[in-house]
């Protein structure tokens, strides 16, 4: 993950911003007041929460895991 002071976050916004969102990766912005934050697209934002919904669905992960039984099965 790329790291930039605010300082330079604000004077490189223009640049900055459509990285993050073009290239799908994610910029940490360290703060002097020790409130640092992450810049992701939305394309990105929108995949982690898809996967922690996932991952918290006892349901869907059950799903998953016969899903891959199943296709172990089929492979051997």
């Amino acid at each position: 993950m790329k790291t930039v002071s605010l300082r330079t976050f604000e004077d490189k916004l223009d640049k900055s911003a459509p990285q993050a969102s073009a290239k799908r990766l994610p910029i940490r912005v360290t703060s002097p007041d020790g409130n640092d934050f992450v810049v992701v697209s939305a394309a990105e934002w929108s995949q982690q929460q898809e996967t922690l919904h996932v991952l918290q669905s006892m349901d869907l992960m059950q799903q998953i895991a016969t899903s891959l039984e199943t296709h172990q099965q089929s492979q051997g």
